[in-house]
């Protein structure tokens, strides 16, 4: 899940998207009204987090304006004001959640989770390929029963490959989604984490390679 920080403060806005990439999103950072405009119209962003107060003017307004367009990009407004008003401000300007400076890390990623999900079609809490399961909200992955250890990067690209089992993802679809604009899409970060994957799970091999394309699993060798 691909997420956009838009925050302009030089502490917060690293510490914020450090934090949900440890919690194994793919963050990028916006500083500025414009920036974040920018970024929304060429990037398929789950959902945004922006604080009010920017440089360039109030996010509400940019809110507003990416509703009218019809842009139905889920946001969180993260800000200081925090009164009935204000909150109740940020609704009617299209926001989809509100909270309150200072927060708790844990508090924020709960609440981008949820509303990243929004967007996607239902789905089951677990997802099974052969004797693999992942369950979603305890973010664990189990072999024939014996708990797995993953790191958030390849949890992610676990959870593409089996939310679309069957499906050959690219690359490009994969790196899209479990990785944020820090990436180089040339370089092989997609193969190395399929490469750490493959090793953990464990044979007999469920991951399918497909030449010159991507990966899948829950294909012909992948049962």
């Amino acid at each position: 899940m691909r997420v956009l920080v838009v925050e302009d403060d030089p502490g917060l806005g690293p510490t914020i998207a450090a934090g949900l990439r440890s919690a194994g999103f793919a963050a990028d950072r916006a500083e500025s009204l414009e920036e974040a405009d920018l970024k929304v119209s060429v990037n398929a962003y789950d959902c945004v987090v922006a604080d009010r107060g920017l440089p360039d003017g109030d996010a509400l307004d940019l809110i507003r304006r990416w509703r009218g367009a019809g842009r139905p990009v889920p946001v969180l407004v993260l800000t200081a004001f925090g009164t009935v008003e204000d909150r109740v401000s940020g609704f009617e300007h299209g926001a989809d959640d509100y909270l309150v400076k200072p927060f708790a890390m844990a508090e924020l990623v709960v609440r981008v989770r949820a509303l990243c999900r929004r967007e996607r079609p239902p789905r089951l809490p677990e997802l099974a390929v052969g004797d693999v399961t992942l369950d979603l909200p305890s973010r664990r992955v189990r072999r024939a029963g014996v708990l797995l250890t993953l790191t958030a990067k390849e949890f992610a690209v676990l959870e593409a490959l089996m939310s679309r089992a069957g499906e050959v993802l690219t690359r490009s679809e994969l790196i899209e989604s479990c990785w944020d604009e820090m990436s180089d899409p040339m370089s092989n970060v997609v193969d190395v984490v399929v490469g750490q994957l493959r090793r953990k799970l464990g044979p007999p091999d469920l991951i399918d390679s497909v030449r010159g394309v991507g990966y899948r699993i829950g294909g012909p060798s992948g049962r």
